[in-house]
């Protein structure tokens, strides 16, 4: 008898998604023995083998130890959706540059020192004597450009971001931005706003969204053929870069020009009220269809970003060796749909007019 294969969801403040989820997984997955249910932590041991041969993590950026246990299951044998080692290590600023260097319009970006620091640290002047201050906050703005965005260069949810339009305005917000590194950006006067729902790196949905309103909205005929096909490869671009396999890219759309203005979120919302029935269906069939590729046929090597070598540094690093991963082969489904994720910049394979869909 096969061995059963487990796919394991850890979350937090989730109430639809988890359970729809795990029924669609246990629903799909039966035909080739996968099962799927909620992680369950108690302590670990050192060295203990990996009950899941795939883990969808949405909750470890806010529980440390999550995030050690997920290191650990990596080295085990599991496939975890995000991979938690690039996920510590990542951030916003260090995106926007490696954007930049491939070709996507990136908004002017400064990254600041922290206006203080948490008082479990002890600090004192001698501490800080690589900073140079004053800090010629007029040139900065003169750089990015006014108005300009003040945010954190880690996190996420619209917390801590400021719009400013002069040094006065700057200043007031900094000061209320302890203990946080922030960045200081061009804003993007955008006549569009675009939030793509991203599934195995590839598989790229460019949705209409408010952000004004932070709302999402059904339009499949919100862009032309021509800018969605520019979304949907930069998108691509990103992902296949950072490693990210569930994740949501935003667009701001100026003058024709799609600027990527947030990258960074392995934990998308996928929760029904605020994401649409529409898209709440969507959701689910390719979040579980991925999850049933990786527990067939996943290498563990395909998580792990491959900036390195798509600014011509060197091969990727990934988890065992420096060789990049070869393209694994699409696993077909139950439905006949085919999910493949992996990191070879291929043509999407939905006909040009529905990558402008939303």
């Amino acid at each position: 008898m096969a061995e059963t294969k487990v796919v394991g969801l850890m979350c937090g403040r989730e109430y639809s998604f988890p359970p729809a989820f795990i029924n669609a997984v246990n629903e799909l997955g039966k035909p080739h023995g996968i099962t799927a249910e909620m992680v369950k932590l108690g302590g670990t041991k050192m060295g203990e083998a990996a009950r899941y041969r795939v883990i969808v993590d949405r909750i470890s950026h806010e529980i440390e130890y999550y995030r050690g246990y997920l290191k650990h299951a990596v080295l085990e044998g599991t496939y975890v959706i995000n991979n938690p080692f690039w996920w510590t290590a990542d951030d916003k600023f260090f995106n926007y540059a490696v954007a930049a260097k491939l070709g996507v319009a990136i908004p002017k970006t400064v990254l600041l020192p922290q206006k203080s620091y948490p008082p479990t640290i002890d600090l004192t002047s001698d501490s800080l004597k690589n900073l140079e201050y004053p800090i010629d906050w007029e040139g900065l703005l003169d750089y990015v450009g006014r108005p300009a965005i003040l945010k954190p260069y880690s996190g996420g949810g619209w917390k801590h971001v400021y719009k400013v339009h002069n040094v006065d305005e700057l200043l007031a917000a900094y000061d209320r931005t302890a203990p946080y590194c922030m960045t200081l950006q061009e804003f993007i006067d955008f006549g569009q706003y675009v939030r793509c729902f991203t599934f195995g790196k590839m598989d790229i949905v460019p949705v209409h969204y408010d952000p004004r309103e932070r709302r999402y909205i059904v339009n499949h005929t919100y862009l032309s053929s021509e800018l969605g096909d520019r979304v949907v490869k930069d998108a691509q671009t990103i992902n296949q870069a950072l490693g990210y396999e569930m994740n949501t890219i935003e667009f701001a759309v100026q003058d024709g020009v799609p600027y990527a203005i947030d990258f960074l979120n392995p934990a998308p919302d996928f929760e029904r009220d605020r994401i649409t029935q529409h898209y709440f269906d969507m959701v689910l069939d390719k979040m579980s269809r991925l999850v049933i590729d990786r527990a067939l046929s996943g290498d563990q090597t395909n998580p792990w970003p491959r900036w390195e070598q798509m600014v011509g540094m060197g091969a990727p690093a990934g988890v065992v060796g420096q060789t990049a991963p070869a393209e694994p082969s699409p696993v077909v489904l139950p439905s006949g749909a085919a999910v493949s994720g992996g990191a070879k910049a291929v043509k999407p394979r939905a006909p040009r007019a529905r990558k402008s869909e939303v």
